[in-house]
Parts: structure tokens; C-alpha cells; sequence
């Protein structure tokens, strides 16, 4: 099979993005625009990737590692751009994808009709990508003949009223001849009032050439080009629909889906229920017949089969939840293990820390990891009973089958089967509350 590489433009620096962040690095779901680009282009086993960056632009380069870079050493254009690529292209023969890092949901379906349009003719030089969208605005068009071959790409200020009416558009998504880009590269001219090297240019010198250019059509939902933090917002509420409906489609719940919110990277089993109002950070993968309960929060976490989560759990990185464990609701769990059949039912804090086999945790109870300085962990053996409103001051460590009396804090290791009780003794005296309010209202009268 004939190889394919893929440029990838990312120098610009999103003025209308109002950042300090170069354009391409604002993130969808967790992951950089390019990131989400490149992650697509891998799937069709590129040779090459080639991300072309201005200079300075340190923050893209490892981002996108380990792709190659290509400096635009000023911004001249997209002509001028790829450009930039063609030494990493030297000798490269297959095809070549250009494509734009802030246009993140282009498909992998898209990428390959356009590759397999490419090689279904030899003598192709160019194939582009359109659109159809309801508005045309002042895309450019894309004039085809009688037998649909692309002919021309006019920009919307040089068109005339008849080319103004076509309503296939130019996305500035192409695959081009690897053996013939350097050529095409090398005839565009800056004859223009920008002074600017127009990669448009490449269909006309193709054509003054005799070789052929296609269009393929693509959606315009995957064609969105993010400039703005607007256009963000409308980029990550596509790709949110695209993954509630994957997740649906390979056998998850859920029960509201449009309140549902993926990483990029997000793993669900089968089986899985989810309730409105869920949020999946990044590094997340479920087992089956799990059931996330409402308004819950994760992120970094393992979660294994048949476990309950929420309502409104939280968990933090470094949580690994085992088969049938209970999360329940206003439990925060953070870098800690909890195994199988264990129970966190409510109002809790585990942090640091590994909770054994069926053990359970009761209502209140805090692990102490934290001393302003360093990080300790607690460990908590199969079978242990923790009573509720107890804290346990790390590092500490309760044996196997041991139980801790409700209120107590914990600062030395329980050993295995024992009952820890720690509390003040307790003091009460007849009378007190009674005399305490008399004084209080004889003193608030005068």
C-alpha cells in the first residue's frame, strides 16, 4: 500500500482565541486540538507526521512529539506553510494530507475516501475536501466540471455572481501527490494584494499541467475550524454527541445523555448505567455492570465490574476501585486502592491509602495523609469495621478483621481482629443548658 504522510499547520497563534496559548493547544475533552488531529492521522498508520509551527513555539513541539517538526519562519501564507514541510518530504513518494490543527473532528472515514480518491487515478494530483453548509458566508468555491472534477477553488471576494451560488465549499483540507508537491509547491506565486503564498493556488497549476483534482465531500460538523473560544465550545459539544452515541452504541446506559460528559480517552464496559449530570475527566476506564450514579466526578480511575459510584462521588487520580465495591454519596477518594466488595458509603475522604476486601468505612471517617509537608498512607486489612467520625492519622496501619469505635481518631496501628476505641470521657452536667440561656436573656434585656 502506498504510504501516507501527514502535514499538519499549527503556527498560528489564535489572536481571536484571546490566549497566551498558541490556538492549536486549546483542548477538547481533555486532549490539544493537533493532539485530537494527529490522534486520527495514526489511525491510518502514517509514515509521517509533520507539524509545521512558527518559531518559539516550544509548548507545540512537545505536545505533538514525537512528530516532526517544520518551522514557518513568517506567516506567509498556507502555500508558503507547506512549504515548510517539503524537506521532511524529500524522496516521499505516497500521499500527502494537509490538514489544519485547529480542525480538530475531521474523520477517519473522511481522510481515507480522500486517499482512496487519490490513488483511484494514477494521474491525480489534488484532491480536496468540501462542504456543503446551509450558509456558504465567504467560504471559497470550488467550481467543478460537467464530470465533477474540480476545476478551480475561487475565494468568495474574487467570485463572480454565478460562482457565488455554488454551494460546495472549500474546507482547505487536501491529499496531494507526494510525487508531484514539491512541483506544485514550487509554482505558487504572491501576485496578490497580501503578498501571501496561497495553497488554493495548487488546484489552477495542477490543472495548467493536464493533471486531474477530485473533490471529496465531507460533513460539516467535522469541518468546523475553531478560532474562537465560541467555535471551542461548539467543537467540544459535537465531539461530546459523537461519543454519547458510541458509548451507546457498544452497550452503555445513559440515562440522560446530553448531560453526560467523556474525555477523550474514556473506557465503559459493557453494561454500564450512567445517571444525568456525570463528568469523565481524562484516564478513565470502567468495567461492567457498573453503575455511576448522579452529579459524580472522576478522573484517572480503574473501576471494576458490578461496582456502585456516587450520587456525587468524587474520584481523584490514582483511585483503583475493585469488583463490587461501593462508592456512595459525598465520598471523595484520591490515589488509593479500595478491593473487592469494599464499602465507602457517604461522606467520606480516602486519600492515600489501601482499603482491604469487604471492609467497610463509615460515615464521616477521613484519612489524615497530609501533615503540610509530606504525604503518608493509611492501610486498612480485609474485613475491618471503621466507625463513623474517625479519623485515621497516617501513617497507620488496621489490621485484618479489626474494628474501630465510632469517633475515634486513630494514630497508632490496630492489630488484626481488635477493637480500638479512642474518646475523651464524658462529662455532663444537670442543669448547665438551662442556666445558660437564663444568663444569656437576663443579659441580652438589659
Amino acid at each position: 500500500m502506498t504510504a501516507i504522510a501527514a502535514v499538519i499547520l499549527g503556527a498560528g497563534m489564535g489572536t481571536r482565541m484571546k490566549s497566551r496559548k498558541p490556538k492549536v493547544l486549546h483542548q477538547i475533552a481533555g486532549r490539544a486540538m493537533v493532539s485530537h488531529l494527529l490522534a486520527t492521522v495514526n489511525e491510518l498508520n502514517a509514515e509521517k507526521n509533520i507539524v509545521v509551527v512558527a518559531p518559539g513555539m516550544d509548548d507545540v513541539r512537545a505536545e505533538v512529539d514525537p512528530a516532526e517538526i517544520a518551522i514557518q519562519d513568517k506567516a506567509l501564507g498556507t502555500g508558503h506553510a507547506v512549504a515548510a514541510a517539503l524537506p521532511s518530504l524529500q524522496g516521499f513518494e505516497g500521499d500527502v494530507l494537509v490538514l489544519y490543527g485547529d480542525t480538530p473532528l475531521i474523520t477517519r472515514e473522511t481522510l481515507e475516501n480522500m486517499i482512496e480518491t487519490r490513488r483511484r487515478d494514477t494521474n491525480t494530483a489534488v484532491v480536496v475536501l468540501g462542504f456543503e453548509p446551509e450558509d456558504p458566508m465567504e467560504y471559497g468555491r470550488l467550481i467543478t466540471n460537467e464530470k465533477g472534477d474540480l476545476e478551480a477553488i475561487v475565494e468568495f471576494a474574487d467570485a463572480d455572481a454565478v460562482q457565488k451560488a455554488v454551494g460546495l465549499c472549500n474546507s482547505g483540507v487536501m491529499a496531494i501527490d507526494g510525487a508531484k508537491i514539491q512541483s506544485l509547491i514550487d509554482e505558487i506565486g504572491n501576485d496578490n494584494a497580501k503578498g501571501e503564498y496561497y495553497l488554493t493556488d495548487i488546484v489552477e497549476i495542477a490543472r495548467k499541467k493536464d493533471l486531474p483534482c477530485k473533490v471529496v465531500k465531507g460533513d460539516e460538523e467535522e469541518l468546523l475550524g475553531v478560532n474562537n473560544r465560541i467555535q471551542l465550545a461548539e467543537a467540544e459539544a459535537i465531539a461530546q454527541k459523537r461519543w454519547r452515541k458510541d458509548a451507546m452504541e457498544k452497550g452503555a446506559t445513559l440515562i440522560d445523555p446530553a448531560s453526560v460528559f467523556f474525555s477523550h480517552d474514556t473506557k465503559l464496559g459493557q453494561d454500564v448505567i450512567i445517571e444525568p449530570n456525570v463528568f469523565f475527566g481524562p484516564g478513565v476506564t470502567i468495567g461492567n455492570d457498573v453503575r455511576i450514579k448522579a452529579n459524580s466526578h472522576l478522573e484517572g480511575t480503574t473501576i471494576g465490574d458490578t461496582a456502585q459510584i456516587g450520587p456525587f462521588a468524587r474520584l481523584r487520580p490514582g483511585a483503583k476501585i475493585a469488583d463490587d465495591v461501593k462508592i456512595g454519596n459525598f465520598v471523595e477518594v484520591k490515589k488509593a486502592d479500595l478491593e473487592k466488595g469494599a464499602k465507602v458509603s457517604h461522606l467520606s475522604y480516602i486519600g492515600d491509602a489501601r482499603i482491604g476486601a469487604e471492609a467497610n468505612i463509615g460515615a464521616g471517617t477521613i484519612t489524615c495523609n497530609y501533615d503540610g509537608y509530606d504525604k503518608f498512607k493509611t492501610d486498612i486489612g480485609a474485613g475491618a469495621f471503621v466507625g463513623s467520625n474517625t479519623a485515621l492519622v497516617a501513617p497507620v496501619s488496621i489490621a485484618d478483621g479489626a474494628i474501630i469505635g465510632a469517633g475515634s481518631t486513630v494514630t497508632k496501628n490496630v492489630e488484626q481482629d481488635a477493637l480500638m476505641v479512642e474518646r475523651a470521657d464524658e462529662v455532663q452536667k444537670s442543669g448547665w443548658a438551662a442556666r445558660f440561656r437564663a444568663m444569656k436573656a437576663k443579659l441580652k434585656n438589659k
